[in-house]
């Protein structure tokens, strides 16, 4: 039986999940847990680029749980993948250093994605660091260290994985074939706006509901959510499109039946938003319930959640070492070993 191909994909470990992770990243890892071996990286390096103060760090240790645990209520299988904390795999750093070598400023400083970094960050161009430049390179080295085949990103990451096919074939070019050039694989789903209707979700903004909301923060999430903005009374005819409570309908509603009956009946000004939304808010929760199940399983496991970690972070250390040995030996680096 043919070995399965790999995966490589993660988070960096910034605070706990919401619906729109399970929409842009969450349900197609497990999906995908199935049919590839998958590496679900914890990137806590990369927090170093725009959070490098010791007070951020701090919060580290307690994200890394949240976004672990979060993933396996979702349904997540860790008999299937493996997580993994990134600075617990020593070799990233030899593998980085080297694929600096091979890349070039211009073409770092080339990336839009980078200066949006900063920019996002308040950092001004001069005071830019040379890790946030790198960025790229260290994640060329987290996609290569286990050899993957491909790797699930955002459409605004697609440019970064191309740096990586960059440098793989430039080292395969140099030194010999040690590296699959990964492919890209980016979902082909919408962007789930937040609660206000401004923007997509984010935890910052305000308007998030996570995945480890309870049953009554849902609902009062649900009731405070937005609608259309010029339906002023119940028989006013509304907009369905660009509403932010039938986005979500639509994203978690299994009751195609009842959707459109709403939608229909909205469109006409036969319907109000309290019945919308307390439809919504049940779609939700029986979303929800099952992933509580879940959690409420490894929160009866204390520690669980470490072993899973410390396990992972064992396995990818052991792949971590054969993929260092085997550039080595391609580079002739391997001399004087003892």
């Amino acid at each position: 039986m043919a070995a399965k191909k790999r995966i490589l994909t993660g988070d960096r470990p910034t605070g706990k999940l919401h619906l729109g992770h399970y929409v842009g990243s969450l349900a197609n890892r497990i999906k995908l847990q199935d049919e590839y071996e998958c590496f679900l990286i914890i990137a806590d390096l990369h927090t170093l680029t725009t959070k490098p103060n010791k007070e951020d760090l701090a919060e580290v240790p307690q994200n890394i749980r949240d976004l672990v645990l979060d993933q396996l209520a979702a349904g997540i299988d860790p008999h299937k993948v493996t997580f993994y904390v990134q600075s617990a795999v020593k070799e990233i750093y030899q593998i980085n250093l080297i694929f600096e070598m091979l890349v070039t400023v211009a073409r770092l400083s080339r990336l839009p994605s980078i200066k949006e970094m900063a920019r996002n960050a308040h950092i001004e161009d001069d005071l830019m660091p040379f890790g946030l430049l790198g960025y790229p390179v260290l994640q060329a080295g987290d996609i290569l260290m286990p050899r993957a085949h491909l790797v699930p990103v955002g459409k605004d990451n697609e440019a970064h994985v191309e740096i990586t096919r960059e440098i793989a074939r430039r080292f395969n070019f140099l030194y010999g074939e040690v590296f699959p050039e990964p492919e890209v694989l980016v979902p082909e789903v919408g962007t789930l706006p937040g609660t206000d209707g401004q923007g997509k979700m984010s935890k910052s903004a305000g308007n998030a509901i996570m995945l480890s909301d309870d049953a009554k923060t849902v609902e009062q999430k649900v009731r405070a959510m937005y609608t259309d903005p010029a339906r002023v009374r119940a028989d006013i005819p509304g907009k369905v499109e660009g509403n932010p409570v039938f986005a979500y309908h639509d994203a978690f509603n299994p009751n195609l039946d009842e959707v459109n009956d709403l939608k229909d009946r909205y469109r006409l000004g036969k319907v109000g938003d309290v019945e919308v939304k307390k439809k919504l808010t049940v779609a939700i929760n029986n979303f929800l319930d099952p992933m509580r199940e879940r959690r409420a399983q490894y929160d009866a496991r204390p520690g669980m959640v470490d072993e899973i970690i410390a396990s992972g972070n064992e396995r990818t250390r052991a792949v971590a070492r054969e993929t260092v040995e085997m550039m080595e030996a391609a580079m002739g680096l391997n001399y004087f070993r003892l």
